[in-house]
């Protein structure tokens, strides 16, 4: 069943960036081999690559305190007064 933005396994070795920057930009894709569909090329969705340091430290500035001592009395009432690495052997 070959849809209207169907690409078969051959073009797609052959015009990959040309199918993959249409992806990019919305562009979805069905990946065809013998005349049946195998797979659908779709772009992700709000993925960002990175947070602007602006936005991080804005961030961070609404978090809140930690108490480094009051971590620690809840770590040693978990987890004993030794901590064991779990990598020991």
């Amino acid at each position: 069943m070959a849809t209207e933005n169907a690409v078969n396994q051959r073009d797609l070795r052959m015009r990959s960036k040309e199918i993959m920057d249409a992806v990019e930009g919305g562009q979805k894709f069905t990946v065809t081999r013998d005349g049946r569909d195998i797979a659908e090329l779709v772009p992700l969705q709000g993925r960002r690559r990175r947070v602007p340091s602006e936005e991080l430290i804005a961030m961070a500035t609404r978090w809140p305190r930690l108490d480094s001592d009051a971590f620690m009395v809840d770590v040693r009432s978990a987890f004993g007064d030794e901590l064991a690495d779990p990598y020991e052997r």
